[in-house]
């Protein structure tokens, strides 16, 4: 095997560009002709970073994870902002919000606990799952993830980043698709339908709509919005598939309901983040922001202990452990960050 030669991760010296230039680029000397060249494609640059970065941040504060803290969507787009401009005067790629490192982040966080559901009878009796009892919400993680990766910057890590295999890496990107499939909506969506009835849990909120068609109707709309989405990422047209994205809004916003009724749509396309995460950027579409005292909002119900609650659910069709919340202070999202060259 010594004899094998693979290909290993390209470094550079420690603390400078890749390219052989100073940190700073002569943006100054760009022709006036350039600047307007180049506005079109920083418009479908903020509307993936817009899109990506919030995506990114709601599936890493979703309704699975029974947080405390509000969310601070504003901040980080403040921030995204900031870093964004900073990235550009120096020439590097800008850093964004990433999926599914983010929600992986929190789902590191979380305490989980084993429980059954009373509720089961029959062949489905006995049946357990694992819920998550809280989310260890601090600051600690994010900052050390910063200073590790600032660290890698550095001569002596340099050299072992430059051991790495490319196989290694690519293997371990497989790993995170995989595990992302795994609690992917659609992904669910296509288990419920093809699972026998007597191993799906009473409590699955898709076991709640009477039109089992709606399911594949639905399941059939979301693999052409992925399909049209990664087909235009193969052509020449690629940077422009935030637009095929953006054109999900008004098709879900006015076509659905006409064909689906406002119950299935609550369970197939359920909110990613509760009211209670949602609230500092006016509340979820089509819900009532002022949400009355006890309702589903993660802040005023006490633990439960003997099961799930059947009407939490979320787009991923599973049900949802409710746990006493109190303290309301602003946290940073935990986000790892997605470069763009």
């Amino acid at each position: 095997m010594a004899s094998v030669k693979l290909q290993t991760l390209p470094t550079s010296k420690a603390f400078f560009p890749t390219q052989d230039r100073g940190w700073f680029i002569n943006f100054w000397n760009i022709d006036v002709a350039d600047v307007f060249i180049a506005i079109p494609f920083a418009i479908l640059l903020t509307i993936l970073f817009y899109f990506d970065h919030n995506v990114s941040s709601l599936i890493a504060q979703g309704t699975e994870f029974p947080l405390r803290k509000p969310a601070g969507f504003h901040w980080d787009m403040v921030l995204l902002g900031l870093t964004t401009g900073v990235a550009g005067i120096l020439g590097i790629p800008f850093p964004n919000g990433l999926i599914p490192q983010a929600p992986f982040h929190t789902n590191a966080l979380c305490v989980t606990r084993q429980v059954s559901d009373e509720a089961e009878t029959g062949a489905s009796k006995g049946h357990t799952s694992r819920v998550i009892d809280h989310v260890v919400e601090q600051r600690v993680s994010n900052l050390a993830q910063g200073i590790l990766t600032l660290g890698t910057m550095s001569g002596p890590l340099l050299v072992v980043l430059h051991l790495i295999p490319h196989g290694v890496l690519a293997g371990l990107f497989f790993v995170m698709g995989i595990r992302a499939l795994e609690g992917n909506g659609i992904t669910l969506k296509m288990v419920y339908l093809a699972k026998d009835r007597s191993f799906t849990a009473a409590t699955d909120p898709l076991s709640r709509i009477q039109r089992k068609e709606a399911v594949y109707y639905f399941v059939a709309l979301e693999l052409f919005g992925f399909g049209a989405t990664f087909a235009i990422t193969q052509t020449i047209a690629a940077i422009g598939f935030p637009v095929i994205i953006l054109l999900l809004i008004p098709m879900r916003t006015f076509l659905l309901p006409k064909y689906f009724t406002s119950e299935e749509l609550s369970i197939l396309d359920a909110p990613t983040a509760s009211p209670f995460t949602m609230e500092s950027v006016g509340g979820s579409f089509g819900e009532d922001v002022a949400s009355p005292p006890g309702a589903s909002d993660g802040r005023n119900r006490p633990h439960s202990s003997d099961g799930l609650d059947e009407h939490d659910s979320t787009e991923r069709g599973e049900s949802n452990l409710n746990t006493e919340t109190s303290s309301r202070y602003w946290t940073g999202t935990p986000h790892y960050v997605r470069y763009y060259e």
